[in-house]
């Protein structure tokens, strides 16, 4: 009971959530994704390893497929994006924990960078008080 009524609520998280709250999201659920391989990688477990880590590719491959790539911010993404993507199948096909590092780090970078933006995007709206 309690977990389709956790399920009923992310799906409607999902459906009311704004553009750049669904790519915070996006952005969590890799590193989340990213984590469970790690600790598949820690205890041998490849199915899990393989699942978990194509999430996380699945995830990063939306984010490309989105991207605007009009400008050069928006090229330089791509091209981050598409190593982050190599690192992790580099991570699955070797089970290299350092290219899984290496992804998530990036991916951190990204979502911190992301947080950052729309908390100015709020206070620039909604004043002081937009934080999030």
């Amino acid at each position: 009971m309690a977990t389709s009524m956790q399920a009923a609520y992310k799906q409607n998280a999902m459906k009311t959530a704004s553009p750049a709250d669904l790519t915070l999201m996006l952005y969590n659920g890799c590193l989340k994704f990213i984590k469970q391989a790690n600790q598949a990688m820690e205890s041998n477990e490849i199915e899990k390893r393989n699942i978990a880590i194509t999430k996380a590719q699945n995830i990063i491959r939306e984010l490309m497929v989105t991207l605007k790539t009009d400008s050069e911010v928006g090229q330089n993404m791509m091209r981050m994006y598409d190593f982050i993507l190599n690192q992790l199948i580099e991570a699955n096909v070797k089970s290299d924990r350092k290219a899984l590092e290496n992804a998530a780090e990036l991916v951190t970078e990204f979502r911190d960078t992301w947080k950052q933006a729309m908390q100015l995007d709020r206070q620039n709206r909604h004043g002081a008080g937009g934080q999030a």
